[in-house]
Formats: structure tokens, C-alpha cells, sequence
């Protein structure tokens, strides 16, 4: 593999519901002299993917059940916030005071469902991920690979806790032509041993580096450029979703 870099992209204007984010992308990398020349992965930060899609919901707006109170109750959280965490979940996992786990509706196991209020303008507001991250990834990797007529790969990312560590690393909740777990199995380690269990997590593992590079405060670079990663062939372009764990094979649910 060559060197990887990754570099963020300066200059995204803020995004609002309906915006054209392909379009503002390109336009970001092209003033940024950073239009890509092919085989380049784009990461984008989960929050301005929904912010296009208009998965912003008003608090105000929002009626607590029962059960969604109950929950806050348990979680100290605001019933509100737990409302829509039950709306976007399939089903609760862990509660304690502070924090819900939940198994999201697209199948990733992580808290309060990814919902989020940093870096969501309004006090009463807060933002839901994308519809379908694997869809956004495949509809934004067609129109900036037309803008600028060349093979490269999306990542959706986001950031989300880890059992047994602490701190949040940025994972591919969404990817396109990227390939999500290169299977190692069957090939020889460096002295001829068949490897049994080796399963890299490629695009967690690009999305962490991007991650980095975008930053989780204030810096306001939500896209990064990633050089160097190998794209995926047809066959190992199945989208974020492959490298989720069936429930029989996790040991946490």
C-alpha cells in the first residue's frame, strides 16, 4: 500500500436541509486546489450529510411517551432526546445514569443512537444520522466521481465509543467503493502460516484516520481527502454495513 495522507478540506460553508452537499463538496475541493485525480477516498462527517438530508428535529416538536420517559428516568436524560432514541432504535441494549446504549435501525450498537446536539445550531435542537449512511455514501460517490470524471471512494463517518476503552474513534457508518473488511484468511503470514481469524477493518480504519484530521471541536472541516487507500473492486464494495456482526456472534448482546 502507498503512504496514506489525509488531508482536510478547508472552506465548507455551512450545510442546511436540501442543500446540494455533492455540489458544495466539489466546490470546496476546487477552491481548495484539492479536486481529486482519481483513487482518492472522500471522507464526509456524518452531521452535514444529515443536515442535507433534514434529519434536524425541533425538541419542541417532540411528545415523550411513556416509555421514552421512563427511560430518561433511568438515563437522566431529557425525555425528549429519549424519544427519538427510541424512534431510531430497534431495541435498547444498556442503560445507566448518562448514557443509553442502543442497536440503531441500520444494526450498529452505539449511544443514544447516534443522536447528537454538538455543533447543531439552535438550543432545542438535535440530529438524527442519515436516512440510509450506506445510500448517502453510493449517491455522493456517483455525483462527485460525474464532477470530476474520476474513480474514487466515500466514507460516511461518525464518531462512536468502543467496549472496553475508553474515548470515541471515528468509524465508516456509510462507505462506497471502499472496501468495509478485507478477509485475510487463507493467506500466508510472513513466515508461511496459514492465517485463520485475520479480518482487517479497512474503512473504520480510514474513517479514524479522518477523523483525526477533521477534528471533534470547533475547526469546521468536515471533509477530508484520503490518499493512498486502495479503492474496491466490485466484489468488495458491499457498503459499512459488512463489517456489522450478526447478534449470534457478538458477545455484547
Amino acid at each position: 500500500m502507498a503512504a496514506l495522507a489525509f488531508v482536510p478540506v478547508p472552506g465548507l460553508p455551512l450545510v442546511g436541509p436540501g442543500d446540494d452537499l455533492a455540489a458544495l463538496v466539489a466546490g470546496a475541493l476546487r477552491a481548495a486546489g484539492l479536486a481529486p485525480a482519481g483513487g482518492e477516498v472522500i471522507a464526509v462527517a456524518q452531521k452535514i450529510v444529515s443536515k442535507a438530508e433534514g434529519r434536524l428535529v425541533d425538541l419542541r416538536t417532540v411528545t415523550p411517551s411513556p416509555e421514552a420517559q421512563a427511560l430518561a428516568a433511568r438515563a437522566d436524560k431529557d425525555p425528549r432526546v429519549a424519544e427519538l432514541i427510541l424512534r431510531e432504535s430497534r431495541r435498547i441494549v444498556r442503560v445507566a445514569r448518562g448514557v443509553i446504549i442502543a442497536e440503531h435501525r441500520t444494526g450498529t450498537v452505539l449511544a443514544n443512537a447516534g443522536i447528537d446536539r454538538s455543533n447543531v445550531a439552535g438550543a432545542d435542537s438535535a440530529l438524527l444520522w442519515p436516512t440510509d449512511p450506506d445510500a448517502a455514501a453510493r449517491t455522493l460517490r456517483a455525483a462527485l466521481a460525474a464532477a470530476f470524471g474520476v474513480p474514487l471512494g466515500v466514507l460516511v463517518t461518525d464518531s462512536v465509543g468502543r467496549a472496553w476503552r475508553l474515548g470515541t474513534v471515528g468509524h465508516a457508518i456509510g462507505a462506497a467503493g471502499v472496501t468495509a473488511v478485507l478477509d485475510l484468511r487463507g493467506r500466508p503470514d510472513l513466515f508461511g502460516r496459514q492465517l485463520q481469524v485475520s479480518e482487517v477493518a479497512v474503512a473504520d480504519s480510514l474513517a479514524a484516520g479522518a477523523v483525526l484530521a477533521m477534528g471533534e471541536g470547533a475547526e469546521g472541516t468536515p471533509v477530508v481527502v484520503i490518499r493512498g487507500a486502495p479503492l474496491a473492486d466490485g466484489a468488495g464494495d458491499a457498503g459499512a454495513g459488512a463489517v456489522l456482526r450478526t447478534p449470534d456472534t457478538d458477545l455484547f448482546r
